[in-house]
């Protein structure tokens, strides 16, 4: 779930906040190991949806997309999930329509718990995939991979959204730049706009600085064909424009002194481990 209408400075959290955020991302990496275990030929997204919906309210969390309507068009985002299929980019609504071999399911979910957020995704081939399609999905994988090696070790995002564009359109495809990530915190998104790409506007007075308490949503967008996209009359679901099959996958990750968090990797997944500096007073 994506905007691109903040500007304000970033605010930093404490390893404290990030702990909280990482329980919240615990529980988003377990609605996605959910979906997947669900997401197979016959199933109907709905019912994905719903699974979701049912874990996030039973261990106290709060959904963050249903409902969502950030600029009061009077159509909320109907669902826990956007579900998302082959040339549906993102924000795709869940449905009736069952899943068949072939298909990309892309699943994209957040919620807060405790006061704090997560927002996470992942993108899902469905029964038999042609291997150009699964290409597709591991060098959109393999981008944000990228972009979690490159934060811990780059002083910039800019320096970090060049690697991904050029990692992404060295492999032959195309990076989606209507659409960006975003910082999250209290609220599912904060500053700062996080683009995977390099442009004129981010050069100029979009770039901020990686350093210790940022916390990020970073979410590539990588299109089979074009970068070009639009949206359909049910003012939501994202797709090409050239009707070509798109990926997408999210993780939201902390800088700290010791490292990047990924806030929603798996429980006990070592990626996810919050290192507390040995100095006193080092935790904010």
């Amino acid at each position: 779930m994506l905007r691109r209408d903040i500007q304000k400075a970033p605010e930093l959290k404490s390893l404290r906040e990030i702990g909280l955020m990482r329980e919240a991302g615990k529980l988003v990496a377990r609605a996605l190991r959910l979906c997947r275990e669900m997401a197979k030929p016959g199933a109907k997204t709905v019912d994905i949806n719903q699974a979701v919906e049912n874990l996030f309210v039973s261990n106290g969390a709060t959904p963050l997309f249903k409902g969502y309507d950030p600029a009061s068009t009077g159509h909320p985002f109907p669902a826990v999930t956007c579900l998302s299929l082959n040339e549906q980019v993102v924000h795709g609504i869940p449905s009736q329509r069952p899943l068949r071999d072939g298909d990309l399911l892309k699943v994209d979910t957040a919620c807060r718990l405790s006061g704090w957020c997560a927002d996470a995704a992942i993108t899902i081939p469905i029964g038999v995939v042609r291997s150009e399609r699964l290409r597709l999905i591991k060098v959109a994988e393999e981008t944000l991979r990228v972009a979690i090696e490159e934060m811990g070790r780059r002083r910039w995002w800019s320096e970090v959204a060049a690697r991904m564009q050029r990692y992404v359109q060295e492999a032959g495809f195309a990076v989606v730049e209507q659409y960006v990530g975003h910082g999250i915190g209290r609220d599912m998104h904060e500053s700062p706009q996080v683009p995977n790409f390099v442009n004129r506007d981010l050069q100029k007075r979009g770039d901020f600085r990686l350093e210790p308490g940022l916390v990020l949503a970073v979410e590539p967008m990588v299109n089979m064909s074009r970068s070009d996209v639009r949206t359909l009359d049910d003012q939501w679901t994202v797709v090409t424009q050239d009707g070509m099959p798109s990926v997408h996958v999210e993780h939201t990750l902390a800088v700290t002194a010791h490292g990047v968090v990924v806030v929603t990797a798996d429980e006990g997944d070592p990626a996810g481990e919050i290192r507390v500096p040995e100095a006193a007073g080092a935790n904010r």
